[in-house]
């Protein structure tokens, strides 16, 4: 086994892991949302988010949450939950992921087998620090429709088309969201408490559910 330390969000990749110890280290840590684990063919990489990252990620839950209960759209938020596929040898914990669309297929499932279930509609993907498993490919193989990642800063939309994904400036998932107003958003969550935050949430999806 090969271990190559990686800086920044705490992420260890580790080679030439069968897929039978990756099962047995998931099902160590049945309920822990960190260290999160990406499984691509015999890689495996571990990252532990920082500060910074979660609170990003917390605050991209909310945003969604929020926006999605002005909207009117029924939603349901799965978290980290570990979505694998022995027969492709894959496997991910997102950062955040959501059903909206395919919220009926999976309502009341103590768990996802996506063998016969569909993927997350949205899958948030924050990269603080360059990810060593590239993460992208692995959600388009499960057929992830939306993607909302953060890197560098910004926030991007993509979505799944003909098995790549590619930059949109409005979302699928939630009509009418754009990633210029996603962006400023998160960049005033920096500058607000959590209360006047979500105020101003509200109030915006309020505005665009009425044009």
């Amino acid at each position: 086994m090969v271990i190559a330390q990686i800086p920044a969000e705490q992420r260890v990749l580790l080679h030439n892991i069968a897929w039978d110890l990756y099962e047995r280290l998931l099902e160590s840590n049945p309920d822990s949302s960190s260290p999160r684990l990406t499984y691509d063919q015999g890689e495996l990489e571990a990252m532990s988010p920082s500060a910074e990252h979660e609170r990003l990620n917390r605050a991209i839950q909310l945003l969604v949450s929020l926006v999605a209960y002005e909207l009117g759209i029924r939603i349901s938020s799965l978290g980290s939950t570990t979505f694998r596929r022995q027969e492709i040898q894959r496997g991910f914990e997102p950062d955040s992921c959501f059903y909206v669309q395919n919220l009926d297929r999976v309502r009341g499932k103590r768990t996802i087998d996506l063998r016969i279930d569909p993927p997350p509609d949205l899958v948030v993907e924050i990269d603080i620090s360059s990810p060593s498993i590239p993460k992208l490919p692995i959600f388009a193989e499960f057929g992830v429709p939306e993607v909302w990642r953060h890197a560098d800063g910004v926030l991007q939309i993509l979505a799944l088309q003909e098995g790549q994904y590619v930059p949109a400036a409005v979302s699928r998932v939630l009509p009418s969201v754009t990633a210029a107003a996603l962006n400023e958003l998160l960049a005033e969550s920096r500058d607000l408490d959590d209360t006047e935050w979500m105020d101003r949430i509200r109030a915006w999806a309020r505005r665009i559910g009425r044009s």
